[in-house]
């Protein structure tokens, strides 16, 4: 009887380390690992379709959720800064031992994808700015905003206040049923998470390939300034999608099929 129980625990041994031997070799192999980073009030949440997607093609993704939002929600404080959602994609990288990351930033998360990529490049295949901020050395979050936008937030952030959601409609997710979906999940937003600075010891992107991806329908203001940035400059290929600045929400199919597109 011993025997036999010493076999069965030996052969338990080796059936789960070949399955922990596979999936190393599997995130380690040269096929794209995608790490995709929601913007601001959202949450991992936001990319279920698009993660579903890129599953069914095959590949490995992962949607983190930022410090104090989406289910973190209950650790908001004040202490929460730019740095903090920096470090959890930096730590969530190491952690999982991920190479040949595809990282994609959606809206403010292009000023955490900078500052992940200036951190640990060598874990970096791609960099996708999502309808993104592209923040520079020495600015934040806020300081890329126009100046109606950054005199309204500055009236929140002098009390020290979270700052409230953006309804979603304002986001381009016209249909109600998703609109309601969104706006249910949505939290405030650390405050410091805008005024603090992106501080960058190498240039933009630190010599990893970029890529734009603009909603262009309807465009946010802001942001399409900002493309036009992206656009102009040789180094960063650019796309489009005919939607609003929730695509991931609002087109996650053609969003899905664009990611795929990128990598080949």
């Amino acid at each position: 009887m011993k025997l036999a129980k010493d076999l069965l625990i030996t052969l338990i041994v080796l059936f789960l380390t070949g399955i922990n031997i596979v999936s190393a070799q599997n995130q380690s192999s040269d096929k794209p690992v995608f790490v995709l980073v929601h913007g601001a009030w959202h949450g991992g949440w936001c990319w279920q379709d698009v993660s579903k997607n890129l599953r069914e093609k095959g590949y490995f993704v992962y949607t983190p959720t930022l410090s104090g939002l989406g289910e973190h929600k209950n650790t908001i404080n004040e202490n929460i800064n730019l740095q903090t959602h920096i470090t959890d994609i930096i730590n969530l990288i190491e952690m999982e031992d991920l190479h040949n990351v595809i990282l994609v930033g959606h809206s403010y998360a292009g000023a955490i994808i900078a500052g992940v990529a200036d951190s640990i490049p060598n874990r970096l295949r791609k960099l996708v700015y999502l309808d993104a901020m592209i923040v520079h050395n020495g600015e934040n979050a806020l300081s890329v905003q126009t100046e109606e936008t950054q005199n309204f937030m500055n009236g929140i952030i002098k009390k020290k206040q979270n700052v409230s959601p953006i309804p979603a409609e304002d986001f381009g997710v016209t249909d109600s049923v998703k609109a309601k979906w969104v706006n249910e999940r949505l939290t405030p937003q650390p405050f410091n998470s805008f005024i603090s600075k992106l501080i960058l010891r190498h240039p933009l992107g630190n010599n990893i390939p970029l890529v734009y991806i603009a909603c262009i329908k309807p465009a946010l203001p802001v942001l399409e300034k900002i493309s036009k940035e992206a656009q102009k400059k040789s180094l960063w290929t650019y796309y489009t999608l005919n939607t609003g600045h929730d695509a991931m929400i609002t087109v996650p199919n053609e969003l899905s099929g664009l990611l795929d597109k990128i990598i080949q």
